[in-house]
Parts: C-alpha cells; structure tokens; sequence
C-alpha cells in the first residue's frame, strides 16, 4: 500500500528546499526568455526544477521526476512519478508580481493522490492529504459563483467564446494567471470555481488533488471526473463545475 502521509512529508521536503530561496530570487533569475513553444522560462524554473530532483532523488529514487523544463514534450507519463511545476505563472514571477506557486504532486495512473503547493511571495502553502477541517462553501450557482479563468493565452479559438459567456453569465471572472492558484483558490473557496484551458499535467496534478479532497468537483470536458488528456478542466461544487463544462463542449 502507499504510504501517503511519508509521500506528502517527503514532497513538503522537496519544496521546502526551494520556497524560501525563490521568494527572494530576483535579477537575473528571474529574466525571462521564450521557450519553442511561446511560453516564458526564466533561470529560476530551471533551478526550482533542479534542487526539487535532488531531494526526491535521494528520498524515493524509484520514482521518475516529471518537470515541466525537462520532460520530453508528447511522452507517456509513467504509471507512478512525481509532477512538478516549477514555477506556475512564470510570466507573473518575471514581472515582479506575486501570483505564482510552486506545484508538487504524487501520481498513480493518472490519478493525483499527494499534493503540495506553495506561494512563496504570499507565504502561503497548501498540502494533501490531510483535509481541512474548516472548509469554505462554495456556491453552486452560476450567478452567484466567482470564476476564476486561466490558460487564456493558450491560442484556442473558443477561449474568447468561453470567457465571454462566463463574463456574462457569472457574478464575477478572476485571471489570475496561475492555474495552480485558482485551483487551491477553488479548494480553500474564495474561488467558487475555475477553468484551466490545455492544462498539462504538472499544471494541475496538484492543485486537482487539493480540490478533491475539499469535496470539489473536478471534471474534463465530458463532464466526467478529469483526466490529463482533457483539454479543459473545471473545478468547482457539482453544478457550475458541469455548466462550465457543458459551455466548453458547446464552444
């Protein structure tokens, strides 16, 4: 049996190592430049990436890294490894700005079961196993939900389409620009729900796993509980998170 309490104390582990230090990483860490793919990397993602595999190399050294500025872009995810974002909203750490996290998360199958995330510049960290007692409501009516939306810069041409009518529909939309931070803003409910457009893995291994164990709906596009190979995920209580995906099939 896996033993989720030591995965979760050796991913807190993992992040410790790097959290403090990228809160005060600046200059020429955190100058940016364009990967292949369009999307921004600074020296920092390398280095958060980095320092992460050494502790989980030397803690569980059976379990494959998956990182975001290291795995080969199209390959298999391995039956049980460790995702990791280094850096999630990079364009947000580049610039200053404090709403990015570090994302960490242990998966068997596909499914999330460990999760850790943490926000360095806000000091604050979010982990799983291990549920919340005092867990905020969220609302399950798409009138009175706060949607946060990330993922908008991802080039599809039914974004527009998406945030439009949740602009219209809901009572309020939040870009954040770190699907990390929407999902644990789902899970801790000063989010009432959230869609992350192509997500990858690494993107919402975590923050998934932090929803679900709030009781959050976590679904793809279908409708049913999401997968890695969605296009789209929405979390939120059961209702909005099936209008979200019901407008994304509709798009």
């Amino acid at each position: 049996m896996t033993d989720l309490p030591q995965l979760l104390s050796i991913a807190e582990a993992a992040v410790d190592e790097v959290a403090p230090w990228l809160a005060t990483a600046g200059g020429t860490w955190s100058t940016a430049r364009f990967k292949t793919s369009g999307e921004e990397v600074t020296a920092a993602d390398i280095e958060v990436e980095s320092r992460v595999r050494r502790v989980l190399a030397a803690r569980t050294p059976r379990v494959p890294l998956v990182g975001e500025e290291s795995w080969a872009p199209g390959a298999p995810l391995p039956a049980r490894s460790w995702l990791l974002d280094p850096i999630d909203g990079t364009t947000n750490f580049a610039r200053g700005g404090p709403m990015y996290a570090v994302s960490l998360a242990y998966v068997e199958h596909g499914v999330p079961l460990v999760g850790v995330l943490t926000a360095p510049a806000l000091g604050q960290r979010w982990t799983t196993p291990g549920r919340s007692n005092d867990v905020r409501p969220v609302a399950d009516d798409v009138g009175r939900a706060l949607v946060g939306i990330s993922g908008t810069g991802s080039g599809h041409s039914s974004v527009r389409h998406v945030l439009d009518r949740v602009r219209d529909e809901a009572y309020r939309v939040r870009l954040q620009g770190s699907m990390a931070l929407d999902l644990a803003g789902v899970a801790e409910g000063w989010l009432d729900a959230c869609v992350c457009v192509a997500p990858k893995p690494w993107d919402v291994a975590a923050g998934a796993a932090l929803c679900r164990d709030r009781g959050r709906a976590v679904l793809g596009i279908d409708g049913t509980a999401f997968t890695f190979d969605s296009p789209v995920l929405l979390a939120g209580a059961p209702g909005v998170a099936r209008w979200l995906a019901d407008l994304c099939r509709s798009s």
